[in-house]
């Protein structure tokens, strides 16, 4: 939602050429409150008043506009103007930046940056997306074994306004390889003998990420070691970079709404919904209704086959019957594609999986058949026809519910052990699956129960 409180007098402030009320504007609030004020502008206009303040507010105000609009000013504006504020954007941020940005324009801005900034940037663009590299920042504070104590707190003061992390401190030998690390409150608490080598008081036990891992295993380990940032080495183990815990963050926010849109039937959008195209939306969600549309099929096939072995009573509660096992196997492929997500289960697990499904099954199974024997009741049809009848419905449910929870489980788990992600075996499909399932079911209870069913 756009907030335009100030938007009348930006507007009227930008006709004026008020360039000091628009100085005062950009660097009295932080930027994460000042950018909101901004978003009724247009691109041109948004650049005009970033214009008017100096490069570290310019830079920090630009960071907090909308996607869209950075891209849009980079691609608009006078490339000597934004270079600047390409140049100051940590080095992760700007690729993918520069990744949505016209080719013709992104030359031009590259040939207008330092040749460092210029190297760093082409290096990070040659990594895979969804790696370890390609997420990485190469904004850290590199040490040697011999740098003492009191060296290390001025390098860290000289360069801690152009870093993304201060905390940690990596100690790299004359080759570039990574020796070990050091905390800012390690140096801090170590002053009391400031000409200490750092080689004294660093951890040598670092643990690394190849620059060829995925984002998941790296936000994994980060997670899992409770880690501000974690550092990325090439296969040799020299060291590039580190990805910060900001980073982490994004990369668990993105897979989490892959995986959303994955088990709700949709494939994962590559742009925010809104820039997502029509067409482009409409085949990634088409795709999975075609797929749904053929196993709905299959279920009219399969109740038009077994229609004759329904008796007029029993139609009633086809609904009810398929639905439990949809249900009870949604619950359980949720329950597991979540579980693999957060490394809480891998595939050797499959065994205590099946078997605690098993036994959930039969749970909440007997919990639907106890409910049913009671509800049935009330249908006067089905009373009258005594207690076989009575018990079909129920027994159907308690099976349906089993079958369910065990086609729920297994399925993300072959998925996995097939290579693909389990969260592709979305709710809906499961759903459809047990929709044939639960049909048979029903009619092969009702056939065994009832003698008048043939």
């Amino acid at each position: 939602m756009i907030n335009t409180l100030y938007l009348p007098e930006l507007r009227e402030m930008l006709a004026a050429q008020d360039r000091e009320g628009l100085r005062v504007f950009c660097e009295t609030l932080h930027p994460s409150q000042t950018a909101p004020f901004m978003e009724g502008l247009t691109a041109d206009e948004q650049w005009q008043v970033l214009r008017e303040t100096d490069l570290d507010h310019r830079t920090d105000l630009f960071s907090y506009l909308d996607w869209n609009r950075q891209v849009a000013i980079l691609a608009t504006q006078p490339p000597a103007e934004v270079a600047e504020v390409v140049a100051h954007l940590p080095a992760d941020d700007r690729v993918d930046l520069l990744d949505e940005v016209p080719a013709d324009v992104v030359d031009q801005l590259l040939l207008l940056l330092p040749p460092s900034e210029r190297r760093d940037i082409l290096r990070l663009r040659q990594y895979p997306e969804g790696t370890a590299g390609a997420m990485m920042t190469t904004d850290v504070v590199r040490l040697t074994e011999t740098t003492t104590i009191r060296d290390a707190l001025n390098e860290l003061s000289n360069s801690a306004h152009n870093l993304e992390m201060v905390y940690y401190l990596y100690i790299l030998d004359q080759d570039g390889y990574l020796r070990g690390v050091v905390s800012a409150r390690e140096i801090l608490s170590a002053m009391r003998n400031p000409t200490r080598p750092l080689s004294e008081i660093m951890n040598t036990d670092v643990i690394a990420a190849r620059v060829t891992d995925h984002q998941e295993d790296v936000a994994e380990l980060v997670a899992k070691l409770d880690l501000l940032a974690v550092p990325i080495v090439d296969a040799s183990g020299r060291f590039l970079g580190i990805v910060t815990h900001d980073d982490v963050i994004d990369v668990v926010l993105e897979e989490a709404t892959a995986d959303a849109q994955q088990m709700a039937a949709v494939q994962p959008l590559e742009a925010p919904y809104l820039r997502t195209g029509l067409f482009e939306l409409a085949q990634k969600r088409g795709i999975w209704l075609v797929i749904l549309f053929f196993c709905s099929l299959s279920t009219a096939f399969t109740l038009q086959h077994l229609e004759a072995e329904l008796l007029p009573w029993m139609v009633a509660f086809v609904p009810l019957v398929i639905s439990a096992g949809g249900n009870s196997g949604g619950q359980a492929a949720t329950l597991i594609i979540t579980a693999i997500a957060r490394g809480e289960l891998s595939l050797r697990d499959w065994s205590k999986v099946i078997g605690r499904e098993i036994r959930m099954g039969f749970m909440l199974g007997g919990t639907l058949f106890l409910i049913g024997l009671v509800t049935m009741w009330l249908f006067p049809q089905v009373a009258a026809l005594g207690w076989m009848a009575v018990l079909v419905v129920p027994l159907t449910l308690n099976i349906i519910v089993i079958a369910g929870t065990l086609t729920g489980a297994t399925l993300p788990l072959i998925f996995s052990r097939m290579g693909w992600d389990p969260a592709i075996m979305s709710n809906p499909l499961v759903a459809g699956i047990m929709d044939v399932m639960g049909i048979v079911i029903y009619v092969k209870v009702a056939t065994l129960i009832l003698p008048a069913v043939t």
